[in-house]
């Protein structure tokens, strides 16, 4: 029997099945590129598959359904009672209390009718759908999740806070403006629009420019290759550590994060604290760069910094700091080294960083077959996935923050947003090529394959069990892209001594917590060889707690796990240009 599938026939004569096939394929990304222009990078699909999943299980729960009604009526039921307690009295004692980290009602307003009654509606009908969306018996915890979480996007974009005639903080400011604020916000989402169809990038800040007021610790460029740019940062101190550091930022963020004012910047921290400091900037990839790898990014990036690092410091052994993505980069370096026997790390910092990626947050969500494949057809076109196409997901992790807070703030109080050297930097989007980004979805998210010793570097496989150097890792308790529950688990996936600290604040402002930052604090514990099993949970409640700054702990362990006394400065050898370079000012 002949496969209908064949691209020849038993006489050898070629069949048009294959160009048929690869013309489909072709119009298949093509029509699924153009959707994704519309979803902002979601695939439809992939909410279909997980709504269907809920949708049909709850039609055969007939006990689910029964409940949602009893809870309904109840609702109702408490809803009018309420409605004439405040009819009676000016306290009528709410049904619902909202959650203490939602900022949308906090105004004085919503204490008033209507706006309280419009409140508690609101959070009762938010109550009830995520009753309704989880806990229905058949659908998986991936389903469930993702239900649940597509019912709290929609509810968002309805909520009472959103609209003039509903928000008494809106309808305050226009009474106080005479509607001018409706005016200026109208001018703003114009200008955000037009943007938008244009495909034009936000404007840069002037009153955070870099190279001017943010990215000004004094360096040098002292090596290039296509995908880096090595700063090497001046020193400050008569005598430095004998082995220097090399830290190794996300290419998916402009390096500068941690080098942005100078009252905030980590490099400076570390020059006046005495360290000679090497600093990757990653070049801005265009479509040209659309076949570079994983592979690419880990031998011109840490590996080629790591030589010229020794080269011109003479040093035998770096540490190593790695953010974010970063941090992985730098983990399957770390791996990769060990298991060729190549010891020059004497220590590695990960910062926000992750290794296993099961529980990678809210972020996962959107990360499944249907979703990386529809991804891959976006990216097809230009070969790279832009950060516009990115925000998108990101966004919906923080709706409240990031969408709704914007649309009340810029489009209904008619305000401009008040700019820092963080917002600034967050606009000076980056993008990520083609297969690297594929690969990086596709071998971590899916398959978690560095956690799972399956990752191949040089055609072989790598583990983090293989990684034994000391290692100080940094989690964020309000890290939504690198929960810090999975940052954790670098003590039990590796054979180092780890140094854990959890700080308060999200991915980046947990980061960039500098000595003298009000409201910072930190717990600081180690996880010996021997005790990698205690929980994440446990681990928070006994490790010590201190009020201020990490960095003063991990400037402390890196001095104490340095080889030798301080030595003169080593010179700075042949330069390329002044710092920050070239490539961190490609757009």
């Amino acid at each position: 029997m002949i496969d209908s599938n064949a691209t020849s026939d038993p006489r050898g004569q070629q069949t048009p099945h294959e160009p048929e096939r690869e013309l489909a394929n072709m119009l298949d990304t093509a029509f699924r590129a153009a959707i994704s222009q519309v979803t902002s990078g979601l695939s439809p699909a992939a909410l279909m598959q997980h709504y269907a999943e809920w949708a049909l299980h709850m039609a055969t729960s007939p006990g689910k359904q029964a409940q949602l009604g009893h809870m309904a009526f109840e609702n109702w039921a408490d809803f009018t009672r309420y409605l004439t307690r405040c009819a009676l009295s000016r306290d009528g004692g709410a049904c619902e209390e909202p959650d203490a980290r939602d900022r949308r009602f906090r105004h004085e307003g919503w204490k008033h009718q209507p706006f309280n009654a419009y409140q508690q509606a609101f959070l009762l009908t938010q109550k009830w759908w995520d009753e309704a969306t989880t806990g229905v018996r058949g659908v998986s915890r991936a389903d469930e999740r993702v239900v649940n979480f597509t019912a709290r996007q929609i509810l968002d974009a309805m909520a009472p806070s959103n609209f003039v005639a509903t928000n008494p903080e809106i309808l305050q400011r226009t009474w106080e403006t005479g509607g001018a604020n409706l005016i200026a916000g109208a001018r703003n989402f114009q200008e955000d629009l037009q943007r938008a169809l244009l495909q034009e990038k936000e404007p840069l800040s002037e009153e955070y420019r870099v190279g001017a007021s943010v990215a000004v610790t004094p360096g040098k460029v002292v090596f290039r290759n296509h995908l880096i740019e090595l700063i090497r940062y001046e020193p400050v101190t008569g005598t430095v550590q004998p082995e220097p550091v090399l830290i190794v930022p996300a290419w998916i963020m402009k390096y500068y994060i941690l080098d942005l004012s100078p009252e905030n910047s980590m490099v400076k921290y570390l020059t006046e604290q005495g360290f000679t400091v090497f600093m990757i900037s990653w070049r801005n990839p265009g479509a040209e760069d659309a076949d570079y790898g994983m592979e690419e990014y880990l031998e011109q990036g840490p590996m080629a910094a790591l030589d010229e690092v020794q080269r011109r410091t003479g040093a035998a052994r770096v540490h190593a700091v790695g953010y974010c993505l970063g941090g992985t980069l730098m983990s399957i370096a770390a791996a990769a080294m060990a298991r060729d026997g190549d010891d020059r790390l004497a220590s590695m910092t990960l910062l926000a960083a992750q290794m296993d990626f099961t529980e990678a947050g809210e972020l996962t969500l959107f990360i499944n077959e249907s979703e990386v494949s529809f991804l891959e057809d976006m990216m097809w076109k230009n070969g790279y996935l832009d950060a516009a196409q990115m925000a998108g997901a990101f966004q919906l992790l923080r709706s409240n923050d990031l969408i709704w807070s914007r649309l009340q703030h810029e489009y209904l109080m008619g305000d401009q947003p008040q700019q820092n050297d963080m917002m600034a930097w967050n606009a000076d989007t980056t993008r990520m090529p083609y297969r690297m980004h594929s690969e990086y979805l596709r071998q971590l998210f899916l398959e978690n394959a560095f956690a799972a010793g399956k990752f191949l570097v040089g055609g072989h496989p790598v583990t983090p069990r293989d990684i034994q150097v000391p290692i100080f890792a940094v989690g964020t308790e309000a890290d939504h892209v690198a929960p810090w529950k999975s940052a954790y688990k670098t003590g039990s996936l590796t054979r180092s001594e780890v140094t854990f600290a959890l700080t308060n604040g999200g991915h980046n402002a947990g980061v960039v917590s500098e000595p003298g930052h009000h409201h910072r604090h930190f717990r600081l514990g180690r996880i010996v060889s021997n005790n990698h099993h205690i929980p994440a949970g446990e681990w928070a409640e006994t490790a010590a707690e201190h009020e201020g700054s990490w960095w003063l702990a991990w400037v402390d362990w890196l001095k104490a796990h340095q080889t030798g006394t301080p030595i003169p400065p080593p010179a700075m050898g042949k330069v390329i240009c002044d710092a920050p370079g070239t490539y961190v000012l490609m757009r």
